[in-house]
């Protein structure tokens, strides 16, 4: 009894605790309201922009592409932006930022109009490293601007290069110099000089990429040695329209199929091969060959005009021509 005491009073309290948030509603006699309360409004919460990173503007590209609608248009079509901006900032943190990155946009305007007097056109050479430390972050190429950074940064020190410029190349976002030079692998060492029309390139292999050897090898003008890039097809060649057309189309491919899906390259590269395939493999339709004797036939029965059957034996063997049945239907032998 006492239990049920205490479950009615707990019962009672929880009602009258929360009495409060509900309305009496109208009763008869009260005057009719007029104030008709607001309707509850829907606000979508909207999640914040990323921040900038320090010494990046909010409407800088990256900060566009990582956030809002782009970033949602570029997930629906298979692609994390958000990754590969990060992958990409991650790389540009391997390299030295105070040497600037030659692109095809800025070359022209960076190294062959390059504002410099009579005497400093004369002594300047650019010194770029063609690299592809973004693509793959190891290897041999990691190691070539690492020891190329540090070359820079004791030239820096030290001031005894002052008419060499040190800039990169980033192989795998730079088509229309690459192409233009027949650069088709990296790393690669590349001295350029005379305002871009005389070039000297290094493989890896062909020098020593240690960071001391490299700057004695420019201090001590040894690099002058190797024979520049002077054949027809070289900048200031009589061919050189060839590499400059080469260049343009293969920038315009680029251009477009870096915006093209991956799962669409895939389909359609699956398409071209399949039909490459069909026309190498079709020899055309077979030709219609006569048939010949059929071997069979030498035992068959063959009709004559007479209307008597007589039995052909197979070649090699002897037979006695029958004559067909008489009136009586009895075979006689022929003779």
């Amino acid at each position: 009894m006492r239990l049920n005491t205490l479950t009615l009073t707990a019962l009672t309290f929880i009602v009258h605790s929360n009495a409060q948030y509900f309305s009496d509603g109208w009763t008869p006699g009260q005057a009719v309201p007029t104030v008709v309360p607001p309707a509850s409004s829907f606000e979508p919460k909207t999640a914040p922009l990323t921040p900038p990173r320090e010494g990046e503007s909010r409407f800088s590209l990256s900060n566009i592409l990582s956030t809002g609608p782009v970033a949602q248009l570029f997930n629906r079509l298979g692609v994390n932006i958000t990754e590969r901006l990060e992958a990409a900032r991650a790389n540009s943190e391997i390299w030295d930022n105070r040497i600037p990155l030659i692109t095809d946009d800025n070359f022209n305007d960076v190294i062959v109009n390059e504002v410099l007097t009579e005497d400093e056109e004369k002594d300047r050479v650019w010194l770029l490293i063609i690299t592809t430390s973004s693509a793959q972050g190891s290897g041999i190429s990691l190691y070539a601007d690492k020891q190329f950074d540090e070359a820079y940064n004791t030239t820096l020190i030290e001031n005894d290069l002052p008419h060499v410029r040190w800039g990169r190349l980033d192989y795998m976002n730079v088509t229309h110099i690459t192409t233009k030079w027949a650069v088709w692998s990296a790393p690669m060492l590349v001295a350029v000089s005379d305002r871009g029309r005389t070039l000297r390139f290094w493989r890896a292999t062909q020098i020593r990429l240690r960071a001391e050897p490299l700057r004695e090898y420019f201090k001590s003008g040894m690099w002058e040695h190797t024979p520049p890039w002077q054949t027809s097809f070289a900048p200031g060649g009589n061919r050189e329209f060839v590499m400059e057309w080469q260049a343009i189309i293969m920038t315009k491919y680029y251009n477009i199929i870096r915006i093209v899906p991956r799962w669409a390259l895939y389909i359609l590269t699956g398409l071209l091969g399949s039909l490459v395939m069909n026309l190498v493999h079709s020899g055309g339709k077979p030709k219609a060959t006569k048939p010949g004797p059929d071997p069979r036939a030498a035992g068959a029965v063959k009709s004559t005009a007479s209307g008597t059957n007589t039995a052909v034996a197979p070649s090699g063997t002897s037979a006695t021509p029958v004559k067909g049945k008489g009136k009586k239907g009895r075979k006689q032998p022929v003779g």
